[in-house]
């Protein structure tokens, strides 16, 4: 990806780029899109069955990342109203009729600070972060995608989907934060789940797992649901400070400065948040 905001960057940065992808793809052919500065990552989950019915189970923030990878996840999302939810998922929903789609999938948007929003690509699988959506609505998402994939319907889903409360998501990486998120493969030589009520660990690993250096840094998702955003910060933080794992470095202690941040409990996101607050947040 390359920005620019000249005609001369734009010679230079599509003259590189091309070349990046013809070594790397096998292809140099691009495509250009709209910069949008310090945007939001919304995301609409769709569902649509093979009876013809479609819908939306409204939308996740997933702003906070780093090189373009999501770290935190939450639904809702503080900047969308009900109306703005509904105009997102009614795009989505038409999206996925208009290629007759069939089972769950994300269409995944940018969001401007002026509520302008763009659709940038479509995952038509189930993401990382489908916890926090299973948390608001009360589905089970993995449930639901066997069904509609042995040939159920969710007509009953088709007068809309209540979101309850609020819920986040924690990406827990072997990872060190203070060195560029860079990966921190290793034994784990002590391991402690946070629990207790609204509180979820999806996770594989244990005390003495090996951590190897050759696939995603993914240890845990820790995933919290409260009456509201601020009882879901409020027991997200209890919850990092009861996760222990020892031997390697995580994202934990990243997640409990994000969690404590003035801006993010304000609710004021962006796609640049990271490297904004990195004073903040790193080091």
């Amino acid at each position: 990806m390359r920005i620019a905001h000249t005609a001369v960057a734009l010679s230079v940065a599509f003259a590189t780029a091309a070349s990046e992808a013809e070594k790397a793809f096998g292809d140099p052919e691009l495509y250009l899109e709209k910069y949008i500065g310090q945007p939001r990552h919304i995301e609409i989950q769709i569902m649509a069955d093979k009876h013809g019915n479609v819908v939306h189970l409204g939308e996740r923030e997933c702003s906070i990342q780093r090189r373009y990878q999501k770290l935190i996840e939450e639904s809702p999302s503080p900047a969308v109203a009900p109306r703005l939810r509904e105009k997102m998922g009614e795009a989505a929903v038409r999206l996925a009729r208009a290629v007759h789609y069939t089972g769950l999938g994300t269409v995944e948007f940018l969001l401007d600070r002026d509520g302008s929003f763009y659709f940038m690509e479509m995952n038509t699988r189930l993401q990382v972060e489908h916890p926090v959506t299973e948390m608001v609505t009360g589905l089970d998402l993995v449930k639901e995608q066997i069904n509609i994939a042995a040939g159920g319907n969710i007509r009953r889903l088709r007068r809309g989907v209540r979101l309850e409360g609020a819920s986040i998501e924690c990406r827990i990486n072997a990872e060190n934060p203070d060195a560029d998120f860079i990966p921190s493969p290793g034994k784990i030589t002590a391991l402690h789940f946070p629990g207790g009520p609204g509180v979820r660990v999806d996770s594989h690993i244990y005390a003495e797992y090996v951590v190897p250096p050759f696939y995603d840094s993914l240890l845990a998702k820790l995933i919290v649901h409260g009456r509201d955003r601020s009882e879901a910060i409020r027991r997200m933080q209890r919850a990092l400070e009861e996760f222990v794992v020892t031997g390697i470095s995580t994202t934990v202690p990243f997640h409990q400065k994000v969690m404590a941040h003035s801006r993010f409990v304000e609710g004021q996101l962006h796609t640049g948040f990271i490297e904004e607050m990195a004073s903040e947040l790193l080091g």
